[in-house]
């Protein structure tokens, strides 16, 4: 069972770096002939087109690259977003379009700097794996090559006795040892050629990624305030405008009415200042800008209409953008337990592993919660992902329900 994950992971790293090196290889042959000619030729105009046509080459390259990047670094890859031409662009300006993408020119420069890389880990990942084959199996063929003539071998050249038996020792211990070594060589190879790959591929869409991200969050952030406002406080101050006006009108007939009348506008004007201390809350709860996020989720747990079991284990100040995201995804989930769960009891912990904080929250309710575009965890995954973290949902239909956040706290 130990052994599994380790073949896999040793296979999975040695097919990326021996199917890399020939992709590289072609990639580097065609983009620095592509980049001498359009050099060469840029004072015709035909230049640029070569060079389009030359970022294009590179591109598809980094597309391969990427897609094999998941399994290596164990985590998702974006994908780039490149600009289209304008609807109106035709022609010549049509035909230099990939040129005005800023990931173009890094995927161009990916597919040079990737070059000597690619060399030397299939080199090296060769090297590994043919000695520690050879060695564990000299056994098997070393009497054959012993026989040969003028085969005095590395142990005679190292001083050793050049006997059968001392030969076999010899070469089945340095196989051994490349054997063991093997799963750490090969992964170090692969991840040196994956990291620089991520750097060059994989920073820009990530970014773009964080920045969307971020954008959609506000943008649910706000609907969600200003369904709150229209659902609530604006409700309460149409129906207080009409009971005023009511009692306005009472006054000269009635004032016994009037007087019952303003009564029950003072306590709409009551509920609807609770109203908005509680959106204000939602917005920028003091406690948590005050005190932290174990005081604030401790309050979040004491308004909570369903029953939570707390357990802070992260103690301390963190980033505000970090504080912010653990306290909304936790209060809109919370609010989603009692919305819609029909839980009786809710858990929810907070610790940190190393650099990174994580939030589980749990309930015993019926399941079948989702992140789907449209829905309140989508704008939880959003507002994560701004901060580089991420939200985990496991929810099978008749429950019990659980959610993981994990952001970046360093």
């Amino acid at each position: 069972m130990v052994m599994k994950p380790i073949l896999h992971r040793l296979g999975a790293d040695t097919r990326y770096v021996l199917a890399g090196f020939p992709a590289a290889v072609i990639g580097f042959c065609l983009v620095i002939p592509g980049i001498a000619l359009s050099a060469g030729l840029l004072i015709t105009g035909l230049g640029l087109i070569i060079m389009a046509g030359t970022v294009l080459v590179a591109r598809g390259f980094a597309e391969l690259e990427r897609r094999q990047l998941p399994e290596v670094l164990d985590r998702p890859v974006p994908r780039a977003h490149y600009k289209t031409a304008p609807v109106t662009a035709k022609g010549y300006r049509k035909l230099i379009n990939p040129l005005g993408s800023g990931q173009s020119w890094l995927d161009l420069l990916h597919a040079i700097v990737i070059f000597p890389f690619a060399i030397a880990t299939f080199v090296v990942v060769v090297t590994w794996w043919c000695v520690a084959i050879a060695g564990v199996l000299y056994p098997l063929y070393g009497w054959i090559l012993y026989r040969i003539p003028d085969n005095d071998g590395l142990p005679e050249l190292l001083g050793f006795s050049n006997t059968l038996l001392v030969q076999v020792v010899f070469y089945t211990v340095i196989g051994v040892v490349f054997a063991l070594t093997l799963p750490a060589i090969v992964r170090g190879a692969a991840l040196i050629r994956a990291g620089i790959s991520s750097v060059l591929l994989a920073s820009l869409p990530e970014m773009q990624g964080r920045l969307d991200a971020a954008v959609s969050a506000e943008a649910t952030a706000l609907r969600k305030i200003e369904r709150d406002i229209h659902d609530g406080p604006q409700q309460r101050l149409v129906r207080l405008a009409m009971e005023l006006g009511r009692a306005k009108r009472q006054l000269a007939k009635d004032p016994e009415a009037a007087a019952s009348t303003l009564d029950q506008a003072i306590m709409q004007t009551r509920e609807t200042l609770n109203e908005l201390r509680t959106l204000s809350r939602g917005i920028a709860p003091p406690v948590l800008t005050d005190r932290g996020l174990a005081p604030a989720l401790a309050a979040l747990a004491e308004r909570s209409w369903v029953r939570v079991e707390l357990d802070v284990q992260a103690e301390g100040r963190f980033s505000p953008a970090v504080e912010n995201a653990i306290y909304f995804t936790a209060a809109e989930t919370l609010a989603n337990i009692a919305k819609h769960s029909q839980a009786t009891v809710a858990t929810l912990v907070l610790h940190r592993v190393d650099d990174r904080l994580i939030l589980t929250i749990g309930d015993d309710g019926v399941g079948g919660a989702h992140v789907a575009k449209g829905h309140g965890l989508a704008g939880l995954a959003d507002r994560l992902r701004a901060v580089n973290g991420e939200l985990a949902v496991h929810s099978p239909a008749g429950g019990p329900t659980v959610i993981g956040a994990e952001v970046p706290c360093e």
